[in-house]
């Protein structure tokens, strides 16, 4: 059994997370504190992957990333790059595909965040970029964990937009769901099989993981909402 697409998958959905929770976060970040026209209109934007079908996201980025079209064109005349059909094209769709989710988590959990917590540290004379990664940052830990895990769940299911831009190639392009896809077309329904329960061991460690940060989460709030009751 060639273990290469869990390797690829494993990759694939590993430097994809790792790319929206930075631009996620960053992003959730900004947005929370704009107008609130301003911020509907960017949450749309940032939101639509969501709700598009995968095939069309990755149409979407064929036509932007192709060899003949713009970005596509400019990579292969400037640096001899091509960026469709390679593994590393995965990662552009995946990340596309991925980012609302990140995305929303993280708004989600600045929305929530204690505003009296970021005002204390001001009064105190601590600077922005401080506060937020020695307060903000680890007061939302959960949320963003369970953002994160979330998006490397669904990093490593993607299959519209990956097969549109990175298509199947044994050994170079090929990810679990391409090979299952591949080896029911070809009637190779016992391979198939296996490479699905090892897609559901991963998406029930997934879970798991998600359960137990939003159980955490609820117990630590359970905690704080006691000692301010008590106080």
């Amino acid at each position: 059994m060639d273990f290469f697409p869990l390797y690829n998958s494993l990759r694939i959905a590993g430097i994809s997370t790792l790319i929206v929770v930075i631009t996620g976060i960053a992003a959730a970040w900004y947005i929370v504190r704009l107008p609130r026209i301003i911020k509907g209109i960017l949450d749309c934007v940032f939101t639509l992957p969501l709700v598009l079908p995968p095939t069309v996201v990755g149409y979407l980025l064929l036509r932007l990333l192709g060899p003949r079209r713009p970005v596509g064109a400019w990579f292969m005349s400037a640096f001899g790059i091509k960026l469709t059909m390679t593994w590393w094209s995965a990662v552009f769709s995946t990340a596309v595909v991925i980012f609302p989710l990140m995305y929303r988590t993280a708004r989600g959990t600045f929305e929530a965040f204690d505003i009296t917590l970021k005002q204390a540290g001001e009064t105190l004379g601590l600077s922005g970029p401080y506060i937020f990664f020695k307060v903000t940052l680890p007061y939302c830990k959960s949320g963003m964990i369970a953002g994160c895990v979330l998006a490397f769940a669904r990093a490593l299911g993607e299959y519209g937009a990956t097969t549109m831009i990175a298509g199947y190639t044994p050994g170079r392009t090929a990810t679990i769901s391409t090979t299952v896809y591949q080896l029911w077309r070809t009637n190779n329904d016992g391979l198939a099989a296996k490479w699905v329960i090892i897609n559901l061991a991963i998406s029930a460690v997934v879970l798991l993981i998600i359960n137990l940060m939003e159980g955490r989460s609820g117990r630590i709030g359970t905690v704080r909402s006691s000692g301010k009751n008590e106080s």
